[in-house]
């Protein structure tokens, strides 16, 4: 979830430098929020669905921030790259509150229910996989899981969040149901910056040589 372990140093307009720290609990403010505001009884005629929702969608926020990175850097010159990492653990704690909302908030850890759900609910089989894939990208997400991956490998690996972005997304429009706007602007969104990636990489493609005749 973070950037290649050998890339070199990127070129553009570096930002400020601040802690990584700070990056951690400015991105945890949504959520202390959002539990200051369950115990306060702040959050509606059904808090716990509020709860959980807005923890997911601040998951695939991060996560969507996390992909934004380099085309911000290829594009514009911003150079976030030194907490790309920060941004994608942040997107993983998020979606692990989320799960953990949903297996004891929402389904007193029942097990029998949420295996049923997990088959019986294309949603949440959709949230449950795409949590599978954060997983090991999350574990590796340190310089000691890239020295004993090799750097190659842990590329390929964290390659991993293009696919848990799609299904984040997915997970979210299958969730409200109802085709509001706002899960269409996060599937737009997801798209242009995996299609982004796409471009760029078939035009960076190298041509095949030609034989002599």
């Amino acid at each position: 979830m973070a950037g290649r372990a050998s890339a070199p140093a990127a070129k553009g307009f570096a930002l400020p430098q601040v802690p990584k720290i700070l990056v951690y609990i400015v991105g945890f403010i949504p959520a202390v929020w959002l539990f200051y505001a369950g115990i306060m009884d702040q959050l509606g005629a059904d808090p716990m669905r509020y709860l959980e929702q807005a923890l997911g969608l601040w998951a695939l926020r991060f996560l969507i921030a996390t992909l934004a990175i380099t085309p911000l850097r290829q594009l514009l010159g911003i150079n976030l790259l030194r907490y790309r990492r920060a941004i994608g653990l942040l997107a993983f704690y998020y979606a692990a509150l989320h799960l953990i909302t949903y297996l004891v908030l929402d389904q007193g850890l029942d097990m029998a229910a949420i295996v049923a759900d997990i088959i019986k609910r294309p949603y949440i089989t959709i949230g449950m996989a795409t949590f599978v894939i954060l997983v090991p990208l999350a574990v590796t997400s340190n310089n000691a899981a890239i020295r004993r991956m090799g750097g190659q490998a842990w590329a390929k690996l964290h390659k991993l969040v293009y696919a848990a972005a799609v299904g984040a997304v997915l997970h979210y429009i299958l969730v409200v149901k109802s085709w509001p706007p706002e899960p269409l602007v996060y599937a737009t969104i997801v798209a242009v910056l995996l299609g982004y990636r796409l471009v760029r990489s078939l035009v960076k493609k190298p041509s095949p040589r030609r034989r002599p005749a």
